[in-house]
């Protein structure tokens, strides 16, 4: 078995948040949630930005099903990136539904959204990325804003590859900071830690890195989740920060690693804490993934999930 059971873990838990992304009022999110014996996969859209179809996955983990399909259809190991930013731009940019939402999108930070658009949302990250290929014929990607597109590009890559220096190309090619290079980095050691068996990966990452100035301000902002490992969830996340950016949705993410014990707790845990949620749960769900493998994805949540055909076939 291939270790894309671990792309597959953070597919799921993406769709199975999605249809509550975005739900940062939390009082809309407790009447949302209110009664309902599962709160994943809801049948009616409840983001007040964006509604796409239940069991499609976020603007997140579609960076990663773009790498997926290119690692799939790409012979030679050296195409990888150049066909990586050619996908990019088919399943984003003109042409697309993602491009075809562009014009409201732009205005979402000068208008209250009444009703959700139709469609998919466009990242920032990925936003500026397609216009500076418009520009300079050359992907530099976002610069100012820290999304968690480098991580779900590079996680399909680093279960195909891991050379850390080809890592942190692929991370740079959709979001062009040090910030996003730096967590997506310890977020893939983390993941690595679990797969090779190890049940305290994240205390481990703390102590192989403590000393590591990559790594500095990584562990210091772990440390200060752990001290908080009592506390609950979704006043830790509000605390560190319920939104797409780094570190906090990288700290919000250990939170429920930490005082979870498996996949499925962990993401009803992370998408009771609202906000980003979908952003977390690629990284929540691939971790547990990682940690106890395929069987502990609830199999009901798998056919839920639209992209899953194609990646079970790899598996």
């Amino acid at each position: 078995m291939s270790n894309f059971h671990i792309f597959l873990g953070a597919s799921v838990a993406d769709a199975a948040a999605r249809p509550l992304h975005w739900v940062y009022d939390p009082k809309k999110l407790k009447k949302y949630i209110k009664g309902k014996k599962e709160i994943v996969f809801l049948k009616q859209n409840k983001s007040p930005f964006y509604s796409i179809k239940t069991g499609k996955v976020s603007g997140y983990n579609d960076v990663g099903q773009v790498m997926f399909k290119t690692l799939k259809t790409t012979k030679k190991k050296s195409d990888i990136l150049k066909n990586f930013k050619k996908n990019i731009i088919k399943n984003f940019g003109p042409g697309s539904a993602y491009w075809r939402n562009l014009k409201l999108r732009k205005k979402y930070k000068k208008i209250k959204w009444r009703k959700p658009l139709k469609g998919p949302w466009i990242h920032q990250n990925i936003l500026e990325t397609i216009q500076n290929i418009k520009a300079k014929k050359t992907i530099t990607g976002g610069t100012k804003v820290n999304e968690s597109d480098g991580y779900c590009a590079a996680l399909p890559y680093f279960l195909y590859n891991n050379s850390e220096k080809e890592l942190k190309r692929i991370i740079r090619s959709v979001a062009n900071s040090k910030i996003n290079e730096t967590y997506a980095l310890a977020k893939l050691k983390i993941i690595d830690l679990a797969n090779n068996g190890d049940q305290n990966s994240i205390h481990t990452f703390v102590k192989k890195y403590r000393k590591n100035k990559y790594f500095k301000e990584v562990v210091h902002n772990i440390k200060k989740v752990i001290r908080l490992k009592k506390q609950n969830h979704i006043k830790v996340v509000r605390k560190f920060g319920k939104a797409c950016s780094y570190p906090g949705t990288f700290m919000g993410s250990i939170h429920s690693i930490i005082t979870s014990s498996n996949y499925r707790s962990a993401i009803v845990k992370t998408i009771k804490a609202g906000g980003c949620n979908c952003s977390r749960a690629n990284f929540v769900g691939s971790y547990f993934a990682a940690l106890k493998g395929l069987n502990d994805i609830p199999s009901s949540w798998i056919k839920k999930t639209l992209p899953t055909k194609n990646i079970i076939k790899y598996i």
